[in-house]
């Protein structure tokens, strides 16, 4: 609805500029006797002084501006803040104020424009008798018009808006005809408001059909170019001719005339009417295939985000619950308690963030070393395993997705531990204003058969994904795999 307020506000604005600027350019380029002459014809007449400023300009501009204020204050304030709402006292006396001020406007307009009754009538009394009766039936005119756009266009939004059976393009076409129309109207010119007037409605018919047949005919059904070139002439032929008859039929006299005018109303169709039409037309579709490309794409990544977290969840809790088993092994009660401590705290993570799109940085840290701790309590009976860790949190003040970071974490002890050879893991991890750098390295070890950690696992899969469809054209994953050690460098673009 705020949209269309502001299509309303902008298209009765350009219509009170079109009406205003013929004024002030007449006012500025012609002649002032020419124009003394030409409006003040009936002033002189009946031997009264014509002023074109006070007689004609100023009160046309007083006239127009009364107008267009009125219809913004009525349309904008009186109707949805007061009368829509049911706020019947206040409304009413706002909106009869409103009448009242644009009445005594336009008979104070109407008494300048029409000054020259003064002398017409035998008393000042009769002429302001008809100035008020004048602009008695002018606002009560345009009260009517008022009430006959508020009804058109509470139906519109009550049975046509949400049923899309309006376009745009229609719209914008009939805007431009009105706007052409007043234009003529407000320069005075006889032949454009006829042109307008007959060829609008002329070309609207035949661009219609062209746009939703012709065109939809040719893109979706046939695709050949001598069918669409023979339906556009059929069609500009059929209507051109129709029109030919109907103009003759009416206006008899001078034909030669008629046929020319209508074969430059034929050569607009085509060399202007037509590439427009086509260029709407592929617009249109083009904007349609773009929205439906772009829900797919939607609904395609926010399905794989929630398949790739349902899947990465219950494996990590997994490698957890085995790393609290194998501390219990050891009988050490005070290490076992604090692993279930710090699963408790990977847990709530799992539940209050992991469901976000975006979590701090800090978070998603603090997650990090839980997991880091558990599995130090797995391996610190092995003094040939070292796990070296370097955090840098300076400059980490970004928000990032949770659960990209811990993937590479646990595809390092996964593969990267083994309690008969000498292991290493080393991580680390920076931030500068723009960036996060983080940088996972492990030995690697030959797997049995029959392990059931042997294989690359989803995790790595998984957070790949995810990057992608997260972080298009904003990551950088580099890894690199010898026999013997593997190394991932992550950096990932967050502002």
């Amino acid at each position: 609805m705020i949209s269309f307020k502001k299509l309303e506000f902008g298209a009765v604005t350009a219509i009170f500029l079109l009406l205003i600027f013929p004024l002030l350019f007449r006012s500025v380029t012609d002649n002032v006797f020419e124009m003394q002459h030409s409006y003040g014809y009936k002033f002189h007449q009946y031997h009264q002084v014509f002023d074109y400023y006070i007689h004609y300009l100023l009160p046309s501009l007083a006239h127009i501006t009364l107008v267009y204020a009125a219809f913004l204050f009525t349309n904008m304030v009186v109707v949805p803040i007061f009368l829509e709402r049911q706020r019947w006292l206040p409304g009413l006396l706002l909106l009869a104020a409103t009448v009242l001020i644009l009445f005594t406007g336009i008979m104070v307009a109407y008494s300048y424009y029409y000054g020259y009754l003064l002398g017409v009538y035998s008393s000042i009394r009769g002429a302001h008798m008809y100035f008020a009766k004048s602009a008695f039936s002018t606002t009560m005119f345009y009260t009517i018009i008022y009430v006959v756009y508020y009804a058109g266009k509470h139906l519109y939004f009550q049975y046509v808006r949400g049923r899309k059976l309006l376009m745009n393009e229609p719209f914008v076409a009939v805007a431009a005809w009105i706007a052409l129309l007043v234009f003529a109207v407000g320069i005075h010119s006889r032949i454009l408001f006829i042109l307008v007037a007959c060829g609008g409605p002329y070309y609207a018919a035949v661009g219609y059909v062209w746009y939703t047949k012709i065109f939809p005919r040719y893109e979706k059904v046939h695709l050949r170019k001598w069918i669409l070139a023979r339906d556009v002439f059929l069609t500009s032929f059929i209507a051109g001719f129709s029109i030919l008859l109907l103009t003759l039929a009416i206006r008899q006299e001078r034909p030669a005339e008629t046929l020319a005018l209508m074969l430059g109303l034929f050569a607009v169709q085509l060399l202007v009417l037509l590439p427009i039409t086509w260029w709407l037309y592929v617009a249109r579709e083009n904007r349609v295939a773009t929205m439906l490309n772009l829900q797919k794409a939607l609904g395609r990544s926010a399905a794989d985000l929630d398949f790739l977290r349902s899947q990465i969840n219950p494996h990590f809790l997994f490698n957890a619950l085995n790393t609290l088993y194998g501390t219990a092994l050891q009988e050490n009660a005070l290490n076992t308690s604090e692993g279930i401590q710090k699963l408790g705290d990977m847990m709530r993570f799992m539940l209050d963030e992991n469901h976000l799109e975006k979590i701090a940085l800090r978070k998603e840290v603090a997650y990090l070393h839980n997991y880091i701790a558990l599995q130090r309590l797995r391996t610190q009976a092995s003094p040939d395993i070292q796990i070296d860790v370097n955090i840098n949190e300076d400059h980490c003040e970004h928000a990032i997705a949770p659960m990209l970071l811990i993937p590479f974490v646990e595809n390092a002890f996964k593969h990267g531990i083994s309690l008969r050879n000498r292991s290493k893991i080393a991580i680390s991890l920076s931030c500068d204003k723009e960036r996060i750098y983080f940088d996972v390295y492990n030995t690697t070890h030959a797997r049995p058969d029959n392990d059931i950690e042997r294989g690359p696992g989803i995790g790595l899969n998984n957070v790949r994904d995810r990057l992608s469809l997260l972080y298009p054209q904003r990551h950088e994953l580099n890894i690199r795999q010898t026999a013997t050690e593997y190394f991932v460098h992550l950096t990932i673009h967050v502002s």
